[in-house]
């Protein structure tokens, strides 16, 4: 049964990292270069910009999901597990959400690499 609650928070971290980053790209996307806002407007002006952005506050929120997801499973199970489970399947997450809603150019190595690294935490899981 622990393995079950183990699998099942590496899955929150996974999903939940992946939400955090890609809201926080698009929000980033959106706010646009924060060096020139930060120089043409000042830094005051680009932290309100930040900490206003809807979809910023909402990536942060996934991050924080994924964080204390992450301290959960690594409650239940090894370190050697549980980091590059996670940090590999949310590689791969990262790379198809990456396509599907930032609609960025993802090439086949990539995601031949993330296959490559998932395929290999598979074999440390067993």
């Amino acid at each position: 049964m622990r393995t079950l609650y183990t699998w099942s928070f590496i899955l929150l971290v996974v999903l939940a990292s992946t939400a955090g980053d890609v809201l926080q790209a698009y929000a980033m996307k959106i706010i646009g270069d924060v060096g020139e806002l930060r120089r043409s407007r000042g830094t005051l002006h680009v932290v309100n910009r930040i900490l206003s952005s809807g979809s910023f506050m909402l990536g942060l929120f996934f991050m924080a999901v994924a964080f204390f997801s992450l301290l959960i499973a690594l409650s239940w199970a090894d370190v050697s597990l549980v980091v590059p489970a996670s940090a590999s399947l949310t590689f791969i997450t990262n790379a198809i959400a990456a396509r599907m809603f930032l609609k960025e150019n993802v090439d086949h190595r990539r995601f031949l690499a993330a296959i490559f690294v998932a395929s290999g935490v598979a074999f440390l899981a067993h």
